[in-house]
């Protein structure tokens, strides 16, 4: 039997099983922020990892491994110099999810209900990083960052057409900017993309 791949399985019957393990393992801040490092940072070792965050060497081997099982991380051996070390390097694999692929009151929902706030949460954090170090930023880069706010009256057909267009420009802007060499003032920059119903915000 025909072994069905990640991208495959999430797109039939068993959708909830698999997608639940991917969900787990990556929506954690503590993974999240590993993954994270490895993108940003390079490869690094085990040891390397536990002294650049004060985690404990088990403690990261253990949150490797999910990460490891899903294929967002993937064992990088010809960096190391002898069989004592362990490296890892970030796999950049693409995830699409909604929490509507679960069933109402399932227990796939509540997982991707909860991947979403942790996700939510981990945007948040990151925003508010960037809020605290703004001061320190060259003017060039505080004109460049910056956020748009929107409040209007759409269908949910109209609001996913806003949020296909969004990533169809994202995507592109993404992958013209790989193929340009790094200019010395370039930095990682996150972008985040949001869109649901609203009502005015309390304060």
């Amino acid at each position: 039997m025909t072994r069905k791949t990640a991208e495959f399985r999430h797109r039939i019957d068993d959708v909830s099983t698999d997608l639940i393990d991917v969900l787990v393992a990556l929506h954690h801040p503590t993974r999240r922020w590993l993954m994270e490092l490895l993108y940003v940072e390079g490869p690094a070792t085990v040891g390397g990892l536990a002294a650049r965050t004060g985690l404990a060497v088990g403690s990261v081997s253990h949150h490797l491994k999910p990460l490891h099982r899903q294929g967002f991380v993937v064992p990088a051996p010809e960096l190391a110099r002898d069989t004592r070390e362990s490296w890892w390097r970030v796999s950049e694999r693409q995830l699409s999810w909604s929490a509507e692929d679960f069933a109402p009151d399932s227990l796939g929902r509540k997982v991707a209900d909860q991947a979403e706030l942790e996700n939510f949460r981990y945007q948040a954090r990151a925003t508010q990083q960037w809020l605290k170090e703004m001061g320190q930023a060259t003017p060039a880069w505080r004109r460049a960052a910056g956020s748009t706010d929107s409040l209007v009256r759409a269908t949910p057909e109209q609001t996913k057409d806003l949020h296909q267009r969004l990533g169809a420009v994202l995507r592109a802007w993404t992958e013209e900017v790989k193929t340009e060499v790094p200019a010395p003032d370039s930095r990682m920059v996150r972008v985040i993309l949001q869109m649901f119903p609203s009502r005015p915000v309390q304060p």
